[in-house]
């Protein structure tokens, strides 16, 4: 099987205030199958550290108003060409991410609530027939694998 991983997940430090979002659950999970890791905010150009964005009515804006759009669909793009010829069977994303977010994303007031939404990267995932979990649902070492 090959899955597709938001590189943070993976303990890359590719989040937009420099660190990661490495996650137990998730490399256990992945750890006798075929990964992909990807950080389309990182093929964006714009590199780690960076501002934090949300989605504000479908285009990207940091807190100061800065329009990021341009930017994070170029990542999403480039993404999407690097798995072109791979054959995903599963994405395993980040939480809230405004390009990863499976079900939920931050409402783009940042004030920390959460609207029901996906990504950037996950809707061209989603369009794209690739089945997608979001990383809080991988469950805990022990627990019933949903695969």
């Amino acid at each position: 099987m090959k899955v597709l991983v938001s590189a943070c997940l993976m303990g890359r430090n590719c989040k937009y205030n420099g660190g990661n979002n490495r996650n137990a659950a998730v490399l256990d999970f992945v750890k006798d199958k075929d990964v992909v890791e990807i950080c389309p905010e990182m093929l964006s150009g714009l590199g780690a550290p960076r501002k934090s964005v949300e989605l504000v009515q479908g285009c990207v804006r940091s807190r100061d108003g800065a329009d990021f759009t341009r930017e994070f669909q170029e990542g999403v793009r480039r993404a999407m060409e690097r798995i072109r010829d791979e054959k995903i069977d599963l994405a395993v994303l980040q939480s809230r991410s405004p390009s990863c977010g499976v079900r939920q994303i931050y409402d783009g007031t940042f004030g920390k609530r959460l609207i029901d939404g996906q990504g950037l990267f996950a809707r061209a995932l989603s369009e794209a027939g690739i089945p997608l979990m979001d990383a809080a649902e991988v469950p805990c070492a022990g627990e019933e694998n949903p695969l």
